[in-house]
């Protein structure tokens, strides 16, 4: 038997269940299959309008309290997230940035980070067999549909976490509250289990309690 032949035929055999559990396997993007659908013009803009919005990454604190918890989460999940990022100020503003754009979608913070895990194992420049890009793996239909036509704009960090952000938060709207439908409707495999279990998996690493204590 040739060796490698065999090794390449148990790791393709491998990879589909190891997505499935939310690990990440290297050099591969597992999802960007979102469908180019019809969109009422009032949604159109209303996204349009959602992923020009320009205003900087920058935490906003209604207290001290609300800026206390920030930090410890940002310390948390930048020691989680170190063995990816190696540099410090890549990990904080990535992080600064998945924060801020998640939560201003209205989208839990620790579900954007699992999403990104499966779909781009947090690789900047992943690109997926059906040509989705970056962090969150948006196909670059959607530059056109409610950007400017310019996909290589989806290798920009916020560019990425904010197109994502707001096409999750599209389908979650759609799905009215489903979260397994909705992660199914951005994968581009609605109503089937394999991709919506490894997200909520995957999401599990990036849980914070946020509670203060002492």
């Amino acid at each position: 038997m040739n060796e490698g032949i065999s090794r390449r035929s148990c790791l393709a055999a491998a990879l589909p269940a190891m997505a499935s559990l939310g690990w990440a396997v290297p050099g591969v993007a597992h999802a960007g299959g979102q469908l180019e659908e019809p969109l009422m013009d009032s949604v159109r803009s209303a996204l349009s309008a959602a992923v020009a919005f320009d205003a900087p990454p920058e935490p906003d604190f209604a207290s001290t309290q609300e800026r206390v918890l920030y930090v410890r989460w940002l310390a948390t999940m930048s020691d989680r997230l170190r063995r990816r990022k190696l540099d410090w100020e890549v990990r904080r503003d990535f992080l600064q940035t998945l924060w801020y754009e998640s939560r201003r979608a209205g989208l839990d913070v620790s579900l954007v980070l699992g999403l990104v895990q499966v779909e781009s194992a947090f690789r900047r420049y992943a690109i997926s067999s059906a040509g989705a890009r970056g962090y969150m793996q948006v196909m670059p239909f959607w530059t056109r549909v409610i950007g400017d036509g310019d996909p290589s704009k989806l290798f920009h960090m916020q560019t990425n976490l904010r197109f994502g952000c707001v096409i999750l938060r599209h389908y979650l709207d759609r799905e009215r509250g489903d979260l397994y439908m909705t992660l199914g409707r951005y994968n581009g495999s609605r109503g089937r289990s394999p991709y919506p279990n490894a997200v909520f998996a995957a999401q599990r690493n990036w849980q914070f309690d946020g509670r203060l204590t002492g």
